[in-house]
């Protein structure tokens, strides 16, 4: 396969890396090229990464780009995905398309400064920028919305439920769209008189209990959701504790765990037990977040039990997603400026050490290897076993591989989290070619590149006849499941294959 054809396919799976939360601008060219050039590739790809991907802005920008496609049937797979989205995101989607300005503030540590002294520092302030394609909604669009709506108006039920986690959402929809409300809609959402049968009513009455028991008991009846339920409740008692986190889905527990810490619900043995009974149910539950369970532990501190727990979680979403059944060597490069590389090595390592059913040998290099052994599945024994090893040195890409050769450690493919710079022998070329020849054995290259990274070693791989793709990260960890399916696929032809076979959705029937 020549070297542009190749770039045409997995041109958009490097993209998928790259995740500027809430910047679909920068997207959005990525996703239009791939369009263009393969449309047919492209509606399979959005296919699969609506049930294998995690990144939602990858999601939407999918739906945006179908939806606005002349290609004959992309329309109607980008509305059959805009059906399945939650209301916030079908609002992102709409929102993106008509466009218009938001405010933009600074930096939280420039915000600091300015309040410190505004007049030495100068620092700018708020500042306004256009975004999105400033174009028409298209008719099918707003007809899919005004159905997607219209569900939910027929059941008092969902309608409650909705409104209460999305309220902003339903109502730009409702009226960015000009589709006319059903009266308990127009009752709860514009003139604010919910109904006495509605959540919406007993909310206020939540507000207004006259002690946390009452509370804990309306919260039971009316399933008021915990983030909805601590905007009005002035005081979190355990038994209030107990109702929320009762009502809370696994994902929702992972997100809140913080705000849970703070208002003391890890300090009672109870509301602890029920939330621990949450991150079980999350270890099955194909909603949650691959990724998200290993960072929280991370940010809100929590003790050893329940990080343990947590890993647990990510283990178990990050398998459902595949396992290596192929010997695999994870070289992090440790060279000169090489930081980076070094904490993207203990989250990839820890993740792909989950999921590994066969040899994984670990090196980090820069003019010698350092063997790293000892490690789990937790972020805990990466940091650990990399103890010790910093940044700094020359760079010999080849030098791990070599080890590798002398050890007799047989891999079949090589994950190198690099820059893809070198500069000392043994290079990354002549090591393979030295391995290959004595393993008897030809390993494909994953390159994870960090930010500024150039293309040095992917193109000498190419020019080399070796087996080689690199992947961009941009910063975020929540992205790195995405490189399941292809690590655990024996060659890159084999997912693109499984792309291809995936059926499309169906645009649902009046």
């Amino acid at each position: 396969m020549a070297a542009g054809e190749r770039d045409l396919r997995l041109g958009l799976l490097n993209s998928l890396l790259m995740t500027p939360h809430r910047r679909l601008d920068e997207l959005y060219p990525v996703h239009q090229n791939i369009l263009r050039t393969d449309p047919r590739f492209y509606v399979q790809l959005a296919a699969w990464y609506a049930t294998e991907g995690e990144v939602r802005d990858h999601k939407e920008m999918f739906i945006i780009s179908l939806v606005r496609s002349a290609f004959p049937g992309h329309r109607d797979v980008g509305l059959a995905l805009l059906r399945e989205l939650p209301p916030y995101e079908v609002a992102r989607v709409v929102d993106f398309i008509k466009g218009g300005t938001r405010t933009v503030k600074p930096p939280r540590q420039e915000r600091g400064r300015r309040r410190r002294a505004p007049a030495a520092t100068g620092a700018a302030g708020p500042t306004i920028e256009r975004y999105g394609l400033n174009a028409n909604v298209p008719g099918s669009v707003r007809t899919e919305v005004e159905r997607y709506l219209r569900e939910r108006e027929s059941d008092n039920e969902r309608l409650d439920r909705t409104v209460m986690v999305a309220r902003k959402s339903m109502k730009r929809l409702y009226a960015g769209l000009h589709i006319k409300p059903s009266p308990r809609a127009q009752a709860i959402l514009f003139d604010d008189v919910p109904p006495k049968d509605s959540r919406l009513h007993a909310l206020k009455a939540i507000a207004k209990a006259a002690t946390p028991a009452e509370q804990a008991q309306a919260i039971v009846e009316h399933g008021v959701p915990f983030r909805i339920a601590t905007s009005v409740i002035r005081q979190l008692t355990p038994s209030v504790l107990v109702a929320l986190v009762d009502r809370m889905t696994p994902q929702e527990v992972i997100n809140s765990l913080g705000l849970l810490k703070r208002r003391g619900a890890f300090d009672n043995p109870e509301v602890k037990a029920l939330i621990e009974g949450k991150l079980a149910l999350a270890k099955g539950d194909h909603r949650v977040s691959a990724y998200k369970a290993k960072e929280a532990a991370q940010a809100v501190k929590v003790d050893a039990d329940l990080a343990q727990k947590l890993d647990e979680v990510t283990e178990s979403r990050v398998v459902a997603k595949g396992t290596i059944n192929r010997p695999t060597a994870l070289l992090i490069d440790k060279s000169g400026s090489m930081q980076e590389a070094i904490e993207i090595g203990k989250r990839l390592g820890s993740m792909i050490a989950g999921i590994c059913k066969s040899d994984l040998f670990v090196y980090a290099f820069d003019t010698m290897p350092y063997p790293i052994e000892g490690v789990g599945t937790d972020i805990a024994s990466w940091e650990r076993a990399l103890s010790g090893i910093n940044a700094g040195g020359g760079t010999a890409c080849g030098v791990a591989v070599e080890m590798m050769r002398r050890r007799g450690q047989r891999v079949d493919q090589v994950v190198m989290v690099t820059d893809e710079e070198e500069n000392q022998r043994p290079g990354l070329v002549e090591a393979l070619y030295a391995y290959g020849w004595e393993m008897k054995t030809g390993p494909s290259v994953l390159f994870v590149k960090t930010r500024g990274a150039s293309s040095q070693l992917e193109q000498a791989c190419l020019q080399a006849m070796i087996p080689a793709e690199a992947y961009q990260f941009s910063g975020d960890y929540y992205s790195l499941p995405n490189l399941v399916p292809l690590l655990t696929r024996p060659s890159r032809l084999e997912l693109l294959m499984d792309i291809m076979a995936v059926p499309l959705p169906k645009r649902r029937p009046k």
